[in-house]
């Protein structure tokens, strides 16, 4: 794994790893071949592949997920932070598009979020926290033709990422529960819930609002290509 990634001993917080040259270039090859993959993946209308139209709006919505991501309210001190609405973005792709192309979408993202700020301690570690955790997102995707479908898509997608946050603070770092009295099951409940939980209230009640709805509902058909 050396060639990839480098430990670096860190008394305070453990050993972690951080990439290399190489594990970035590995990193953004496997992000490029999951949204060329994305491509020829079928969408909610049934074509063989993603039309230009819809891989400009994922790729706006990821870059949006991406900067707003940066823009944290609260960042939490192990990781994880109340951001302006970045998981909106990324679960809009699968309320327009489909669960294929959402969860296709959302990995990509994961994978982006690795690249940009990767902690790293184990390849299970890093799965769970950037791959399944943030491509959880794209089970919006379910509900992508259901009446209140952003909301109903929402709310799963984030419970998706909550369960694979949950489990890495369990299973990865349950070790800092006892500085907090806590078993390492409820300690990961309280800290994922902590800050996923408030950003999601603050989401559903921008969404909730009557402007913003429409928005997004015009949004959505622009995106589809339905006029």
């Amino acid at each position: 794994m050396s060639f990839f990634a480098k430990e670096v001993v860190d008394q305070e917080w453990g050993n972690y790893f951080e990439l290399t040259g190489a594990g970035y270039a590995v990193l953004v090859a496997a992000m490029l071949a999951i949204l060329l993959a994305a491509s020829f993946i079928s969408g909610k209308s049934g074509n063989k592949r993603f039309s230009t139209r819809q891989l400009v709006f994922s790729a706006m919505a990821m870059a949006l997920a991406m900067v707003t991501s940066m823009l944290k309210v609260v960042d939490m001190p192990m990781g994880g932070s109340v951001t302006f609405f970045s998981m909106l973005f990324i679960c809009l792709i699968g309320y327009w598009f489909g669960l294929r192309g959402g969860l296709m979408a959302a990995i990509a993202y994961g994978v982006l979020q690795l690249i940009v700020d990767p902690y790293i301690i184990s390849i299970p570690q890093m799965l769970t926290d950037y791959i399944f955790a943030f491509g959880a997102l794209g089970l919006s995707g379910v509900f992508s033709n259901a009446k209140h479908g952003l909301i109903k898509g929402y709310l799963l997608g984030v419970l998706g990422r909550y369960f694979f946050a949950f489990l890495s603070g369990m299973i990865f770092f349950g070790s800092y529960a006892s500085a907090y009295n806590m078993a390492a099951p409820v300690y990961s409940l309280v800290y994922n819930g902590a800050y996923i939980g408030l950003e999601t209230l603050f989401t559903l009640v921008l969404i909730a609002i009557p402007p913003v709805s429409k928005g997004l509902a015009r949004v959505k058909v622009m995106a589809v290509g339905e006029v």
